[in-house]
């Protein structure tokens, strides 16, 4: 079929006109034949059977039944009117019920002529009734493109309402299959599917909108996924190898003396293997003549600072300056004076820039920028004003970012005549499953194990009856020279009730640990940042034993003599935040625990997450099951929520699909990048297209 015909407006398919047409678009975004085709359904019913009245059960099951409708009548009710139609078959009778569209639904019903009604039966006041029924007459029944699986459609309420239910959807994609003669170019290359046994395109069209059989349906299902996600990696890997061919990074070739000094002299512990395999990826990266755009992710305190101070040092042995952007100016603090010990051994200028830094300090920044004496500059978003300016960035390292806009991260890159190298941090693990889809045009290095001598967290789960003895074992570590945080949640929508349950728990606290024996600290949003900080330092500085906070401590505060982390509530945070929440101990040689607390009243999917958090410390195992909890949309938050656009794949359910589709896509690439090879013709024209209509992009946020 020319796929051109697939592009014509939907309002030119018999059945449509242009008021349906305005409800397809609006409601399911159909605009053309093409979007109608690839409206595939939510599920499947089994319309092999027929029941009699005689032999339905009050079970609230969908059923089918053959009959005649021989009388009809208009309820009044407390709101509106309902129409009310006595059903009838040979073994008895049952009533169907309408709430909405009466006066249209019954100047189209016809008395005592044969139905088939399709839909879920209530038992109600002594009889079977069944709301809203699908209904076609018999004769129509018999001769349409029935299959015995039917399929059921995404839909709104809108859609239902106006008469667009999921039978006339149905008879919508049978007028299309009739239209096209169900010819469809076939997409993928005759390599692939022969590897891979997959159905021609036809074929899989036509059983998944008219399924002959469950074993013909789920052969079109996966390679109708394949096929989406083979495109999508397609996208990807192909956006990352332009990238590194048109897009001229610095070249660093020198691994000189900051380097081999820091490495040989002032490494304060020996590199894991991880660290050493992903620094050698860095300098592979650096070293070649492509822009580097590297997103490195470990888990927290799996030593991704010493990996990302020793990239920065080869900038420096090159000649160039380099910079590291955190999020919070607490983070930015903490990164700087982490840095600077190592910085003056070593007898590099460092400077930290944050929204505080005063009007001196900043003027002096911006000179020694300039002039080339500053060589590392450690910051927050303060680094993107237009008054930051470099001699020569060479290379951007980006906390944790996910609190970073794409315009924010394209800001640094036009600090310089070529855009520096970026390498991008992130303690929050990402499944492998959604860094392959949303972060699949960046190379990613992996941190997937703790320096030695670390030892894992022991957590625990304890309910609010037990509040006594968590308390007596608080004590116990205070009396030991420990500290302990007690955090609290905040969530914006209850933010007085949240407010209140800090300040009860507070009290509580401080009555059971009472001064002077005990000092306690508190931080929430509500305070100045100055007095945020200076209850912080108090912490830090270890003058007091206790933190109760709110979430604002959840990144990056390190404090290595803390060694208990008591989360309230813990039923209302999610898992990678209660990951992350918990990888705030843990930073010194001591044994540390994490206790979470909850009321007895647990919904599955908060067992589930306490239960994960009990049983492992590995980020990538949490976020894993984080993902299957929650789906892709929620943990990427709404920057990223493109991943949701998949019309029938799902990244957590298919994951393995996906990794196949990949490689696929990267074997192709590898072995013919411009795509010229006639085995690969199809695969050229049909990402032509997408890339024409602009559908490729709607997948990728």
């Amino acid at each position: 079929m020319n796929s051109n015909f697939l592009q014509t407006p939907i309002e030119y398919l018999k059945g449509v006109g242009p008021n349906r047409a305005d409800l397809l678009k609006k409601e399911l975004g159909i605009f053309t034949f093409q979007d109608l085709l690839n409206l595939f359904p939510n599920r499947y019913l089994d319309r092999t059977k027929y029941y009699k009245i005689s032999e339905l059960q009050k079970t609230n099951a969908e059923v089918q039944i053959k009959g005649k409708i021989i009388h009809l009548k208009t309820v009044e009710q407390k709101r509106g009117k309902r129409l009310v139609a006595t059903f009838t078959d040979e073994t008895g009778k049952m009533e169907l019920v309408w709430f909405r569209g009466i006066k249209w639904i019954r100047a189209n019903l016809k008395i005592n002529e044969p139905y088939v009604i399709f839909g879920r039966v209530n038992w109600f006041q002594n009889i079977f009734s069944m709301p809203h029924p699908e209904m076609e007459l018999l004769k129509e029944h018999e001769k349409s493109l029935r299959s015995a699986m039917q399929p059921v459609y995404p839909s709104t309420e809108k859609l239902s309402s106006s008469g667009i239910t999921n039978k006339v959807i149905n008879n919508l994609m049978q007028q299309l299959f009739l239209d096209t003669k169900s010819s469809f170019a076939e997409t993928l290359s005759n390599e692939v599917l022969n590897e891979l046994k997959l159905l021609p395109k036809n074929k899989a069209l036509f059983n998944i909108h008219f399924p002959e059989n469950n074993e013909l349906l789920a052969k079109a299902q996966y390679r109708l996924k394949f096929e989406e996600l083979f495109y999508i990696q397609l996208q990807l890997i192909r956006k990352n190898l332009i990238h590194k061919s048109k897009i001229k990074g610095y070249t660093f070739p020198n691994v000189g003396d900051y380097f081999n000094e820091f490495f040989k002299s002032y490494l304060p512990f020996d590199l894991t293997a991880a660290q050493k395999r992903v620094i050698k990826e860095i300098r592979a990266d650096l070293g070649s003549k492509a822009q580097m755009n590297r997103l490195l992710q470990g888990d927290v305190g799996s030593g991704k600072t010493v990996v990302a101070f020793m990239s920065m040092l080869i900038a420096l042995d090159n000649g160039f300056q380099a910079c590291l952007m955190a999020p919070t100016e607490i983070l930015s603090v903490q990164h700087y004076n982490g840095l600077l010990k190592w910085c003056n051994q070593l007898n590099i200028s460092i400077f930290l820039l944050t929204g505080s830094t005063n009007t001196s300090k900043r003027r002096e920044i911006h000179e020694n920028l300039e002039n080339g004496f500053l060589q590392l500059l450690i910051g927050t978003h303060a680094l993107l004003e237009d008054k930051v300016k470099f001699k020569n960035l060479g290379l951007a390292i980006i906390d944790e970012q996910h609190r970073f806009g794409v315009a924010q991260r394209s800001k640094l890159w036009h600090k310089n005549v070529s855009p520096p190298h970026i390498l991008v941090m992130t303690a929050t693990p990402i499944p492998r499953t959604l860094a392959m889809s949303v972060y699949g045009d960046l190379d990613i290095s992996i941190i997937d194990e703790l320096p030695p001598g670390r030892k894992d967290i022991k957590t625990v789960h304890r309910f609010d009856a037990n509040r006594l003895k968590v308390f007596r074992f608080l004590k116990d570590e205070i009396s030991k020279g420990r500290q302990v945080y007690i955090v609290y949640p905040l969530i914006q929508e209850s933010e007085a009730l949240d407010y209140k349950d800090l300040m009860d728990g507070y009290e509580s606290i401080v009555r059971e640990f009472p001064m002077p024996d005990y000092q306690v600290s508190i931080v929430h949003g509500k305070m100045k940042p100055a007095d945020k900080d200076f209850e912080m330092n108090r912490f830090v500085k270890g003058e007091t034993q206790i933190m109760v906070a709110t979430t604002v401590i959840e990144v990056g505060v390190n404090v290595p003599n803390a060694s208990v982390m008591v989360i309230e509530s813990a039923e209302r945070f999610g898992l990678s935040q209660l990951h992350q929440l918990r990888g705030r101990v843990g930073r010194g040689a001591e044994q540390s625990y994490c206790i979470l607390m909850t009321s007895h009243k647990l919904t599955h999917d908060a067992r589930t997450r306490l239960e994960t958090m009990v049983k492992t410390n590995d980020g990538f195992e949490i976020a894993e099951t984080d993902l299957k909890l929650r789906g892709p949309g929620d943990i990427m938050g709404t920057q990223q929520s493109g991943v949701l656009n998949l019309r029938i794949a799902d990244i957590v359910k298919d994951s393995e699909i996906l990794k196949i589709a990949r490689s696929y896509a990267k074997q192709t690439l590898t072995s013919d990048p411009s795509l010229s090879h006639p085995a690969n013709a199809v695969v050229k024209s049909t990402y032509a297209e997408l890339v024409k209509y602009r559908n490729i992009w709607n997948y990728i946020s």
